[in-house]
């Protein structure tokens, strides 16, 4: 899989669903990191078909480490300690920005999403204003 490329599409058409989740995370938690993996996918309430986690800065510090040292963890981008992403995300600007750590095959890239080109608040409200069309019914067959 050429990565980059795959990636850039990956962050263009989920954009929505992307700053959805790093609103309300914010909205909830404060600063943080979006957590992306499409190694085991799903359909989600938003229609995503990728896991999706926010993690609060406050809580982002041991996760990185334990994350970053799990044997089977390979970041493409020469981040071998936690550090420049702890950073990153103590100066970014929630209100136009994604922080996201992106997850595919095995291997992990932070990506500084800014700015975007629909805000994080912009995105929550389009899902949350259209919220049936994402919900569904698991009653029927």
């Amino acid at each position: 899989m050429a990565s980059t490329n795959w990636q850039q599409t990956f962050i263009e058409r989920n954009v929505t669903v992307l700053g959805y989740n790093a609103w309300l995370g914010y909205l909830t938690s404060g600063r943080g990191l979006l957590v992306c993996s499409t190694d085991s996918p799903k359909l989600t309430s938003t229609g995503a078909t990728f896991e999706v986690s926010f993690i609060a800065r406050r809580r982002l510090a041991p996760f990185l480490n334990a994350w970053l040292t799990a044997p089977d963890t390979v970041l493409l981008q020469n981040h071998f300690n936690s550090v420049p992403i702890l950073e990153a995300v103590d100066r970014y600007d929630p209100e136009t920005d994604v922080m996201l750590l992106l997850q595919a095959e095995g291997r992990a890239t932070f990506f500084c999403l800014e700015p975007l080109p629909v805000t994080p608040p912009q995105c929550y409200r389009k899902i949350r204003d259209r919220r049936s069309e994402f919900e569904f019914d698991t009653e029927s067959p």
